[in-house]
């Protein structure tokens, strides 16, 4: 007879997996636009206000698309006994709110840019403003997407919303290429409205995809019964909000170490912050691929096993991604930290992007890779916190990471200049790690670690550095 966990369990990797293709797809494609980026812009001036002005959105979208809403979210959402009116409820009030932060936003563009890139003069502040106000729509949207994108994780259907970013680097490498031949501050406007215009497309699609699945009755029902039933929702707003705000400090250290290194980054050198943004973008990638698609496919059904008291399901669950996460993670470490000058080269050194902004982006890549295995293991433990509505607990730690990554940043950044802000950034991902194992449990813990997929996921490990080594050799004529 055929075990039904088995199956089920197969069909957990084959969401990660879907989730996988369509990130890496996304990421193709995004490559792709750095690479059109580096080669027509380069890393100067112009590039920095680019970042810069879509750094802040950008981070939000990662915050919220990588897991704060959906973990705050689902959890509610399944224990609701109105879920319908519960999904309205929230739809509006985070809508509302986040087009008046807009507003805001666009009405002291200049204050808000002076906080983001804290080094930047009055005439490069200006500069960016405009620039700074048009990307932060693109928040808006995003957001109207990662609700949706939330519905079609109750249905355990994630492939629309991991192939739908894809979407965003096409309207900007479209762009890219329109405007190729204008001046650096025509293409920089252009690649700021090719940001909401990825976004439109982006909620487009998941607005075809809720209709095609007819989750659209759960928001047309909750809407039409908002008013009549809303002091019944009263308890799930409070779970929801108790949940939510402790998610954002959860799940975006990484995110916000990325932010306070472009912050730190605008007293450098020009060309720093673009340094750091191509460095991290590549860093991004198997975190993106492996971790933030493990977790996302596994947390509604650690969700719906912890409230059912099925704990050892969850933990088996848990043990084979842990080992999974541990041999990609660590084979792609090996990779990317061996042939770091190497892959910048390959991707970016082409056009305006020189040989001495590839040694220097290289470096910030080689500082960052030492944090990518417990960047990625540490969402995968946080994943429990979450579906045991520990949100508060996992803010908790999440704000002991990022404090040692304050302080280290402002400790190593004279003597190492951009790569020391990596390199904080990274050894904080480690404190991150330690703080979110102990949280969950240190038996749970050993348990995972006692396990017959250990041996394989070392054995990648090393069979990855030795092909990394290999490849470096052939390259510059060692073999």
């Amino acid at each position: 007879m055929s075990d039904p966990n088995k199956g089920l369990f197969f069909m957990r990797f084959g969401s990660i997996f879907t989730t996988s293709a369509g990130i890496l797809t996304s990421r193709i494609f995004g490559f792709v636009r750095d690479l059109l980026t580096a080669s027509i812009l380069g890393a100067n001036l112009w590039s920095d206000i680019f970042f810069v002005a879509f750094k802040l959105p950008n981070l939000f979208r990662r915050i919220f698309a990588e897991g704060a809403f959906v973990q705050s979210f689902m959890p509610t959402f399944i224990v609701s006994r109105h879920r319908s009116v519960f999904a309205a409820a929230i739809l509006l009030r985070f809508s509302f709110f986040l087009l008046a932060v807009s507003l805001l936003v666009t009405l002291f563009a200049p204050l808000v840019t002076k906080l983001v890139a804290i080094g930047f003069d009055e005439a490069t502040v200006a500069a960016a403003a405009p620039l700074v106000a048009i990307n932060f729509y693109y928040l808006d949207l995003i957001f109207l997407v990662t609700f949706l994108s939330a519905l079609l994780q109750y249905k355990e259907h994630f492939a629309t919303t991991a192939f739908a970013t894809t979407l965003l680097n096409i309207a900007m490498i479209s762009a890219l290429l329109l405007f190729r031949h204008e001046p650096p501050q025509t293409i920089v406007y252009a690649l700021s409205w090719s940001v909401l215009a990825g976004g439109i497309l982006q909620l487009l699609v998941h607005l075809w995809m809720v209709r095609k699945k007819g989750l659209q009755r759960v928001i047309l029902g909750g809407f039409a019964y908002l008013k009549r039933k809303k002091g019944a929702i009263d308890e799930d707003i409070r779970r929801f909000s108790r949940a939510f705000f402790p998610s954002v400090m959860g799940n975006s250290t990484a995110q916000l170490s990325s932010f306070i290194d472009t912050w730190l980054a605008s007293f450098l050198a020009s060309g720093a912050i673009s340094y750091l943004f191509y460095a991290n973008r590549l860093f991004q990638l198997p975190l993106a691929l492996f971790a933030t698609a493990a977790s996302t496919a596994l947390f509604p059904s650690i969700s719906k096993l912890l409230k059912q008291e099925k704990r050892e399901k969850a933990k088996g669950h848990t043990k084979k991604v842990f080992w999974l996460l541990v041999g990609l993670l660590g084979g792609a470490s090996m990779v990317a930290w061996i042939l770091s000058a190497e892959i910048v080269a390959l991707l970016f050194e082409r056009g305006a992007f020189k040989a001495a902004d590839t040694a220097n982006t290289a470096s910030v890549l080689a500082m960052y890779i030492v944090g990518l295995l417990p960047f990625g293991l540490a969402k995968l433990f946080s994943l429990w916190l979450y579906a045991s509505h520990r949100q508060a607990e996992a803010a908790k730690i999440a704000a002991k990471s990022l404090g040692v990554n304050i302080l280290l940043s402002l400790l190593f950044i004279a003597p190492l200049q951009a790569p020391g802000l990596a390199l904080a950034s990274s050894l904080s991902g480690w404190v991150l790690l330690f703080l979110s194992v102990r949280a969950v449990g240190t038996p749970l813990f050993f348990d995972i670690m006692r396990s017959k997929h250990a041996l394989s996921a070392l054995l990648f490990i090393l069979l990855s550095a030795a092909a990394a080594w290999g490849i470096k050799a052939l390259v510059h004529g060692y073999l």
